[in-house]
């Protein structure tokens, strides 16, 4: 018998909602690899196999030795014929990953929308990235060199999987739907993250009694994070199918050029959305102040406010969980008042957060654990809300290539919040100041969404309007 909702024309209510159930288990799926690996483990356990590289080499040559644990003094390694200490390695990686996402992903967008093959091509990113992010665990002893190429392959897929994902919400959910639907996918996901987390960091704490290395646990890990995410990308795979036809005939490697032709035309066109471009740069600056306080908040933890490793580990955990229920607030309160006004009231909190944290007392763990529940409250919500505002502004069709936009976009600025922590900490001498300064990327933003309109910007694209905004 026929089940409702297994048709891919099946545009009922309990069809949509089949495939929105769907497309939230796809931000479980890739939660883990920013969550996992990127923040938590890679970065260390990659610079200590790079150390050991350098200190290999170093005695090789008759050079000087690495002093200690310090993976500055003396250890240096060459890649490309560069040559940087081996504590450098992973701040230039990530900064050379995100420039080649910026210039993979706008194409990718484009060759989304061109061949309208989204499902398989969130597949093919999805287990190549997984399978890239297991593949981690054969980096051992000093072969940092095949930990960058894995590493550059997942970090791609992951970014073109996010932009493909992201192009189905305006296909699945009609407009009044978005808000909700978006900050549960966002909610479900920092709950998957910190299921995943708390698992890895249970097997790396007890790796004594389990009779493994710190490496051992660290390689366990990327096991573990490949094999969830390539998981549960199963689940949206069987749920969500294709809405539109092609913008083309092309295939095989023809596709590639069409997705160039695609994209240029998709950017000529741009300017003539200047609310939805007005929206995307007002997100920019907000979003940068997201990024960098959860990026640098255990630097904050352990330099200024002097907590050791297992408390920050705990803050980490607070912030994925309560952030779950934070993405749920968020499309609840979204849904009474609109997206925009709900974003703007999280901005607020953020600024109010920010002081919070800047007053916390050194050693105090109890304040310090208020400020992370705090952040979690509207760290994923912010997001959520901000990605379902912005499929209302997106041309039809064009999804994909306007969300690789919106990746792009948040990448190719995420880099101003930290150089204002690390300017203002290093001028004043203390991290307290640095953590304040942050608050102008939420006061701008906040001041200029109150001036994007977004019912005329929804309305210039030809978009329906919502109830609420």
């Amino acid at each position: 018998m026929k089940v409702k909702g297994d048709d891919p024309t099946d545009t009922t209510t309990a069809g949509r909602r089949r495939e929105q159930r769907g497309w939230v288990w796809y931000d479980v799926a890739n939660s883990v690899f920013p969550t996992s690996v990127i923040t938590v483990f890679l970065s260390l356990y990659l610079t200590s196999i790079a150390e050991n590289a350098a200190k290999a080499d170093s005695a090789l040559n008759g050079a000087n030795p690495c002093a200690g644990d310090n993976a500055f003094d003396h250890c240096d390694v060459t890649f490309l014929g560069l040559q940087f200490p081996a504590g450098s390695l992973w701040g230039y990686l990530l900064s050379a990953a995100t420039v080649i996402q910026v210039l993979v992903l706008p194409i990718m967008g484009a060759i989304a929308d061109r061949t309208q093959n989204k499902k398989k091509m969130l597949g093919t990113f999805a287990f190549t990235g997984s399978a890239a992010t297991v593949a981690l665990a054969a980096v051992e002893g000093t072969n940092w060199k095949l930990g960058i190429l894995l590493f550059v392959i997942a970090n791609i897929c992951y970014g073109a999987s996010v932009v493909v994902y992201y192009a189905f919400l305006p296909e699945i959910a009609t407009p009044d739907e978005r808000d909700a639907v978006s900050s549960r996918g966002w909610a479900f996901g920092y709950l998957g993250g910190g299921v995943a987390l708390a698992i890895q960091l249970g097997i790396t704490l007890s790796a004594d009694s389990l009779g493994i290395t710190s490496g051992d646990a660290a390689r366990i890990a990327f096991v573990i994070s490949g094999i969830w995410w390539a998981g549960f990308t199963f689940i949206p795979l069987t749920r969500l199918t294709e809405h539109r036809s092609p913008h083309g005939r092309e295939h095989g490697a023809s596709v590639i050029s069409a997705g160039f032709k695609e994209l240029g035309a998709t950017l000529r066109n741009a300017k003539s959305f200047p609310l939805t471009l007005a929206f995307l740069g007002t997100y920019l600056i907000y979003t940068d102040g997201i990024a960098t306080v959860a990026n640098v908040s255990a630097q904050y933890g352990s330099v200024e406010l002097k907590f050791e490793q297992q408390t920050l580990i705990t803050v980490i955990l607070i912030v994925q969980f309560v952030a779950f229920i934070g993405g749920v607030l968020h499309g609840f309160v979204a849904k009474r008042v609109g997206a925009k006004k709900t974003i703007l009231g999280s901005l607020v909190v953020w600024i109010a957060v920010i002081t919070a944290a800047f007053f916390v007392q050194a050693g105090d763990e109890m304040q310090f654990y208020l400020v992370a529940a705090g952040i979690g409250i509207v760290l994923g919500g912010t997001n959520a809300l901000s990605r379902s505002l912005f499929s209302q502004m997106v041309p039809p069709g064009r999804e994909a290539q306007y969300f690789s936009l919106y990746e792009v976009g948040e990448r190719s600025t995420s880099w101003l919040g930290p150089l204002v922590f690390a300017g203002v900490g290093q001028a004043t001498g203390s991290l307290r100041p640095a953590i304040l300064a942050l608050i102008i990327f939420f006061v701008a933003g906040f001041v200029l969404l109150i001036f994007v309109p977004v019912r005329r910007a929804i309305k210039a694209v030809g978009n329906p309007e919502p109830t609420l905004v």
